[in-house]
């Protein structure tokens, strides 16, 4: 028996985002939209500021713990924002107990590859700076793979790291490389690979799809902090993260990887009240982001 909330999200999103091939204004704008129907809920208090000579928000729950957690939207590298991810960011920030810094990185065409990993990198930095550590790096979909992406690079730069990472769907391999682009193609309403080949040349630009800071599952994955990886069965994406928890763990290193039946692409961004795994993902890596940001 199918999950009647996938259902119903199905019905939904899948014909619309499916039907054609959009363009990437409309893409932006369908994401943005996002903002307005899955708002933040109660519980937190959003403040704007700049962080990085970047766009930022620090969401911030009562009674927080200890640390913050640096996180970076999903959308492609070519679309998403502050405004389109602010629900998610506040029931992360809810779920892990502690005040979560968004970043607004810089998005490809405008900005390509390695714009993004620079900010991401210097967001972290300013929040060290700050005396704000621990610090985690968390982000979803291509932020997912650019929370690890900026693991990779905060590593090979030495000086303070990130206590741990969470990866929520991660797009980890611009190549498309993993089967799963294939063997879960008529399954994901929402990625397709052409859709995903389009986005990674405008990111890249002049940019090679194997360099490990735009494909972090093709890099050395040795020596970085723990990482958790959410990811559903029924995604295109559904081998970046168990290739890369696979690399992870075959390096040396300490890696959580849960595949949630059924479930689609950032399924945490989903209405809980449709999709009750959409809390209790979120519920799972805000405890594994509260203990190591409390060790």
């Amino acid at each position: 028996m199918s999950h009647p909330g996938i259902a119903t999200v199905r019905e939904l999103i899948g014909a619309s985002v499916r039907a054609e091939q959009p363009t990437l204004e409309e893409r932006r704008e369908w994401l943005e939209s996002l903002g307005e129907v899955m708002p933040p809920p109660t519980g937190v208090v959003i403040e704007d500021l700049t962080l990085a000579g970047r766009p930022a928000s620090r969401t911030t729950p009562g009674d927080p713990g200890p640390g913050t957690v640096l996180y970076l939207h999903g959308g492609a590298y070519v679309s998403g924002s502050l405004v389109s991810h602010r629900g998610v960011v506040a029931r992360f920030a809810l779920a892990a107990d502690t005040v979560v810094h968004a970043l607004d990185y810089r998005l490809g065409p405008e900005h390509p590859f390695p714009a993004a990993v620079d900010d991401a990198v210097a967001a972290f930095r300013e929040l060290d700076e700050a005396g704000l550590g621990p610090i985690a790096v968390a982000g979803d979909s291509a932020g997912g793979g650019l929370a690890l992406a900026t693991l990779l690079a905060l590593r090979d730069a030495g000086g303070t790291q990130p206590a741990c990472g969470v990866a929520l769907s991660p797009w980890a391999d611009l190549t498309q490389s993993g089967a799963t682009y294939e063997s879960r193609a008529e399954a994901d309403p929402l990625l397709t690979r052409e859709g995903l080949d389009e986005a990674a040349g405008m990111y890249l630009g002049d940019g090679d799809a194997t360099d490990p800071l735009a494909s972090p599952m093709l890099g050395d994955l040795s020596g970085l902090p723990p990482v958790a990886i959410e990811v559903g069965d029924g995604e295109v994406l559904l081998d970046d993260s168990r290739v890369t928890a696979e690399r992870i763990e075959a390096a040396g290193g300490e890696v959580s990887l849960e595949v949630w039946p059924e479930m689609l692409h950032v399924f945490q961004a989903f209405p809980p009240d449709l999709v009750p795994e959409a809390d209790q993902s979120l519920e799972r890596v805000g405890r594994f982001v509260h203990h190591h940001l409390s060790a």
